[in-house]
């Protein structure tokens, strides 16, 4: 008798901690907001644990200046046709993959980035798989321009305004993009945004650097901005082969394991922000917008499956910049929005080669040393099947 009211008890503590937190009623401006959300995460059996206190975010408002990806049901989303990676997976395939240990020679992979108080998720997204997968097609470990994809993109060109991983993935086949680094660093076009200042050790999120600070300087202007950097600005475009969407999780294997990361982007809830560890499941209803970050692997911890994803809110945020995301039950739609760009023959095959020309009419999609065209730019025989992502 004394184990079941002890059961009881605790059904009934549980549902004290879920009420804590209403549906849509959660205070966007309240800086003690973040910590009743990780309370109720931290008290629940949901396996991840939250620290806003790590996250350095002020309020939930702030963190909606850096959710700029746009979804379907907005009004500025976009109809994105791209061919479809076709992949299957051997029951043999393995339970576990992590780009970064994969391909240990590609820095990039692992070097997380922040997006410093603007709401172009959606380039860094993109930009880092482009680099990622590049890398290990062609052994060059070499950091291209968030800054170019965000404000010359047709992700959106909005920069902080907001665009679509998806979007900027055709551009970054059909346009390329520059080389580029975080702000102050090396390359064509190093981020324009500066950084955040530290409001307390370790805040480095808004209003330490209000988008303010940001939007006015990210613009189109098809100029290098390092003058240490002797190439020019049209000299430096690289192009990937093509661009593509993946459909499925088999897919999703595939693709991360043969042509590595890919750009996902799915919407974020209330309690997303002070995620720290754990295998990431939604346990808030209230939705602060769409997001888009960089998959690089999966797994499996505590029994629970996941994807690895690396952020773009800088190494301060999360498992050092990184998270893991439920796998197989596309967790706030992360499975739903998957693309990628190929650097190579077998990948190009791989999405049936449909989709298009990505050609500028030489064929020539590399950065001076490669030449990835067929003399007019078409890689499709209009065989592939396409998907609207």
């Amino acid at each position: 008798m004394q184990g079941f009211l002890s059961i009881i008890l605790l059904c009934l503590a549980t549902t004290a901690i879920a009420a804590d937190i209403p549906s849509n009623q959660v205070d966007m401006n309240d800086p003690k907001e973040l910590l009743r959300i990780a309370a109720h995460v931290n008290a629940g059996d949901f396996g991840w644990t939250a620290d806003p206190a790590a996250s350095g975010f002020a309020s939930l408002s702030h963190v909606q200046t850096l959710l700029g990806t746009f979804q379907k049901g907005d009004a500025r989303w976009k109809n994105v046709t791209l061919p479809v990676y076709k992949g299957t997976v051997s029951s043999a395939a393995a339970t576990d993959f992590d780009a970064r240990t994969q391909w240990p020679s590609c820095s990039v992979i692992g070097r997380v980035r922040s997006q410093n108080g603007c709401g172009s998720c959606w380039a860094f997204g993109s930009t880092e798989s482009f680099e990622g997968s590049r890398c290990i097609a062609t052994g060059k470990d070499i950091e291209f321009s968030a800054d170019d994809t965000a404000s010359c993109g047709n992700g959106g060109r909005n920069g902080c305004n907001g665009g679509q991983p998806s979007a900027a993935n055709q551009w970054l086949a059909s346009t390329g993009v520059v080389t580029g680094g975080d702000y102050g660093g090396g390359g064509c076009l190093p981020y324009v945004c500066p950084p955040c200042k530290n409001i307390l050790p370790g805040h480095v999120y808004p209003p330490g650097c209000p988008t303010s600070q940001c939007n006015p300087l990210l613009t189109c202007t098809r100029q290098c901005s390092n003058n240490a950097y002797t190439k020019s600005y049209s000299s430096d475009k690289t192009k990937a082969m093509s661009s593509f969407s993946v459909q499925n999780v088999a897919g999703i294997i595939k693709a991360l394991s043969t042509s590595g990361p890919l750009a996902v982007a799915f919407t974020v809830y209330a309690d997303f922000p002070a995620y720290k560890s754990g295998v990431y499941v939604q346990t808030s209803q209230n939705e602060l917008g769409g997001h888009a970050v960089n998959m690089q692997g999966w797994g499996v911890m505590d029994g629970k499956a996941y994807w690895l994803v690396k952020n773009s809110w800088s190494a301060f945020w999360g498992d050092g910049g990184y998270l893991k995301i439920k796998k197989g039950v596309n967790e706030c739609g992360i499975e739903g929005d998957v693309s990628g760009t190929c650097h190579t023959n077998s990948c190009v095959k791989a999405n049936g080669g449909g989709g298009g020309n990505y050609g500028d009419g030489d064929g020539n999609y590399g950065d001076g040393d490669g030449n990835y065209g067929d003399g007019d730019g078409n890689y499709g025989d209009g065989a592939g099947k396409n998907v609207v992502v």
